[in-house]
This record gives C-alpha cells, structure tokens and sequence, in this order.
C-alpha cells in the first residue's frame, strides 16, 4: 500500500509549497496546475490504472496528478522540463518509492527506449495534464512512433479534444481527426472548467482517452502518402477536393478527376465529408497511378 501524503490539489497546500520554494509559474511552458481532487480522480478511473500498469506522466508539475498515480500504479515514470520543479517534486514524491522523476523535453526524450528500460513487462499508460502549447505535437509522437502503449488519457484544450473525436460533417472535424483516429478510438471523460486550475487559463479543458489500436484499423499502401492526401485536402478547406488535391499532392487535374472517378467520390465534394476509409482509396489509388500498377 502506498503512502497517503497530503492532498497536493488542495490550493493552500499549492500555495504554500510554491512560496516555500520561490517558485513562479512560466506562461512560455504552460503551467497550469490542477487543483480538483474530483477531476484527478476521473482521470485515473478513465486510465483504468492497476497495480500491474506501468505509467508514463508528462509534465508532472508539482505532482498533483503524479501522487495518486503513484498510489494507484505499479510505477510511474514523470518527465519534467523545468528544472525548477526538479526540487519540488523530490519533497513532494520523496515519499514514494514507485516513482522515477526524469528531467528532459518528452518531444526529445527516446520513449521506447525508455519504456524498455523502466517499463518492461508492465501495461504502459501515458496519463498526463498536458501543456497546451505543445498537446499536438506530443499526441502525434505518442501515436506515431510505434510505442507499446495501451490508453493515452491526457487533460487538453476542449477545443482540441472535440477535434480528435470529431466525425466527418463536424465543424472540428479535420486532420488531426482522421490521425487521432487512424491510431486510436478517442473518447471524452469529462469537460473540464477553467476555474480548477491554478493560475486560471483562458479556455477550458477536457480530459481525453484514447485506447491505443496494436495496428491500424485502416489498412493503406503508404502511411505518409495518406496523411498527405488528408493534408492537402484540409489545407483550402473552402477548395472542391478536386482543387484542393491537385495544389496539394503534384498530379495533373486530369488525373486526380480519373482517380476519383475509380473512387466514386464526387470532386465537387469537400474534405470534411470524407470519412478515413474514402481517404484510404484515394490514396491508395494515387500510389497505384504513381508505381504503375
């Protein structure tokens, strides 16, 4: 059983601890710490952690979410840019012997290396408070590099977890959609007002959870090829996906009419009714004009 240490989400105990420490809060790294007991313990019930799971948390600022995911998982791995809270962290986790606090940028930081050095044989969840700046970026390097990840549950911007979970037609639907998807089946547990941070954002938030597919449901000749299909095709969003494919992929418009012909999509269409599957054939189709089949 792991140690009960004062609840970290308390804002008295926040306030104390960044004072005793003569920390300040930096805009340029998005710091916001959570201060809601109830929404921590959403997160970890959307994580379904167990004793068996091993976590990867990024940004664990003074280890608010970091304290209960350590009394929950078998281990928990934090990755901290600012050295700062490097400290902090060390008199608020010193309690805990399931956790290793990693100073380093995550976009930087080789992740399956480090799952297959700490992690190893355990379930591996990223569970996180994500800073806003950078949510895309780390999603896309989450999903993108092949990690042995089963659930990604991370606290964003609402307005971006309605994009990963938006359907065509939707008017969040776009690409990072069809790439969220690709990988992974999103689900929103919980909407997430302004006012249980400390300091305040301007917009409110949204814990996500995507339960990580072992492949792609969606089978395509070339990965890179599709995305830049989806790309082009979100890129002039006011564009006929005729137009917006011939500016955007290098073929003639003859021969984009000819493959969405073969696709029977109408040209005149645009790229937010497409679903992932109409995208998949019309890349695949450019990659058969371009190798000649």
């Amino acid at each position: 059983m792991k140690p009960e240490n004062r609840r970290l989400y308390s804002p008295a105990v926040v306030k104390k601890i960044i004072e005793k420490h003569g920390f300040r809060f930096s805009k340029s790294l998005g710091q916001n710490f959570l201060i809601d007991g109830n929404i921590i313990d959403r997160i970890i019930e959307g994580a379904n952690i167990k004793e068996s799971d091993g976590i990867i948390e990024v940004g664990p600022g003074i280890g608010t979410l970091t304290q209960k995911l350590c009394e929950s998982a078998g281990k928990v791995v934090a990755i901290e840019l600012d050295n700062n809270l490097l400290q902090i962290l060390e008199e608020t986790l010193g309690s805990y012997d399931n956790v290793e606090v990693i100073h380093g940028d995550v976009l930087k930081v080789d992740l399956n290396q480090l799952i297959k050095e700490k992690l190893e044989d355990r379930t591996v969840k990223v569970v996180a408070n994500l800073p806003y700046y950078i949510t895309t970026p780390i999603i896309m390097k989450l999903l993108e590099e092949n990690l042995n990840i089963d659930k990604i549950v991370v606290m964003v911007q609402k307005e971006v977890a309605h994009r990963m979970k938006a359907v065509p037609g939707n008017k969040d639907y776009g690409a990072l959609s069809i790439a969220v998807q690709y990988y992974s089946k999103p689900e929103i547990i919980v909407d997430v007002p302004k006012n249980v941070f400390m300091p305040r954002p301007n917009v409110d938030s949204a814990v996500i959870m995507l339960d990580v597919y072992n492949e792609p449901v969606i089978k395509v000749k070339d990965e890179k090829l599709f995305f830049n299909v989806v790309k082009a095709a979100f890129g002039k969003r006011r564009k006929t996906l005729l137009n917006a494919l011939t500016s955007g992929i290098g073929l003639k418009k003859e021969e984009i009419e000819i493959i969405l012909e073969k696709c029977s999509i109408d040209p005149v269409r645009r790229g937010e009714t497409l679903d992932s599957t109409e995208f998949a054939g019309i890349a695949d189709e450019i990659y058969m004009m371009i190798n000649n089949y």
